[in-house]
């Protein structure tokens, strides 16, 4: 069975509050991951995100499974949460937020993701990205259609202009990945808001992952590589920025995974 590592990083950046939330729940050999952003006035978008992470996850405690359904019904549940929260004061009507999530079968050795906005989930293979998702935002339908290049989307000023979001109006757009896949010993995931991709580019994260000792798995040590990227490239104003990391591993002495946790 796979053995999993599992640490994060979730900062202010240079806005008032964090409106990111993460957190994830072991049950048996499955595992679920769920990252959220969220966004809204009053306040709202910190709740917004909270919503999303508490509901995938206590759903996800009462049907412990890793498939392409459970993954939907998850991000479908937290969907409903968030639209019933908005409709209880006025101050909330524009509450709304991204998810990113994944589930493992750690006995199986396969995984699937779902997502909504721009929160992104990669997943790396001997140090090199093997799947992202693809954002639900404006600027990359622009990129599919061929009028910007993909090296673009971190620098066009319409860049958080979000196609889908949770909170928005029935009928919500959920990616899924099509079809289970394997997951290996030494692979890694990373979970994360715009705030940390927008200054971390994919050679970025790949050039601090090769930096990362063999001897032990990924985790703190990564993230913090990428952060001190992150400080030095944006602006005193940037956003909250927050990630997910999940290693992979057949080391059986490394410490069993926590039934689960709230960040």
């Amino acid at each position: 069975m796979l053995q999993v590592h599992t640490c994060f990083r979730s900062e202010t950046g240079g806005r008032s509050r964090n409106e990111d939330a993460c957190g994830y729940w072991q049950s048996g050999p499955a595992a679920c991951w769920v990252l959220s952003d969220g966004a809204g006035g009053h306040g709202s978008g910190d709740l917004a995100a909270r919503l999303v992470v508490q509901t995938a996850l206590q759903a996800f405690q009462e049907q412990p499974e890793a498939s392409g359904p459970q993954a939907l019904a998850l991000l479908q549940q937290a969907q409903q949460a968030v639209r019933r929260e908005k409709t209880s004061g006025a101050t909330r009507d524009d509450m709304h937020a991204t998810a990113a999530l994944l589930l493992l079968d750690r006995e199986r050795g396969q995984g699937v993701f779902a997502h909504v906005g721009d929160s992104r989930l990669y997943q790396f293979r001997q140090g090199r990205i093997l799947r992202q998702t693809r954002d639900h935002s404006l600027v990359q339908q622009l990129v599919d259609a061929g009028y910007w290049d993909a090296a673009q989307i971190r620098s066009h000023p319409q860049r958080n202009l979000l196609t889908s979001a949770i909170g928005a109006a029935d009928p919500l757009e959920i990616s899924v990945s099509p079809q289970a896949f394997e997951v290996l010993a030494g692979d890694v995931f990373l979970l994360c808001s715009d705030g940390w991709w927008e200054w971390v580019n994919e050679a970025g994260m790949e050039s601090t992952l090769a930096c990362q000792p063999s001897r032990q798995p990924v985790g703190r040590d990564w993230l913090d590589a990428m952060a001190t990227r992150i400080l030095q490239a944006a602006s005193d104003r940037h956003d909250n920025y927050s990630a997910l990391c999940v290693a992979c591993s057949d080391d059986r002495t490394l410490l069993a995974l926590q039934t689960g946790q709230f960040f």
